[in-house]
């Protein structure tokens, strides 16, 4: 297992790419401060290293988004298969459409494993 550092910063719902490699990820720790989203979190995708952003999907075509509604702290599990074949990831509050901003800048760490 390995750690990657990520933020979402006052004001925003989207964090900055964070760069996953060849690791596939399997959780994220979300700090106290954290404004829980009605929605969860979701995430944008990019299969090219950060040239192309898109919206992480299901096969029905839904916008995916791991759907819980807790404040920080919190560990949540994340399915490595749902994002497998993606090199870089942002981190959303909420969805796409209905985005949750956070009230102050919130460290984010990312669980990551070899992939499969």
């Amino acid at each position: 297992m390995t750690t990657l550092l990520g933020q979402i910063a006052a004001g925003q719902s989207l964090s900055p790419e964070i760069d996953i490699g060849t690791k596939s990820l399997v959780g994220l720790v979300l700090p106290a401060a954290w404004i829980a989203a009605a929605g969860g979190i979701s995430f944008q995708v990019s299969v090219d290293g950060g040239s192309t952003w898109n919206e992480l999907l299901t096969v029905a075509g839904a916008a995916y988004a791991v759907a819980f509604t807790a404040a920080g702290p919190a560990y949540i599990a994340v399915d490595p298969s749902t994002l497998r074949g993606v090199q870089a990831i942002k981190v959303r509050s909420g969805t796409a459409g209905a985005p949750v901003n956070q009230t102050s800048t919130v460290a984010l760490t990312l669980i990551t494993r070899l992939a499969l």
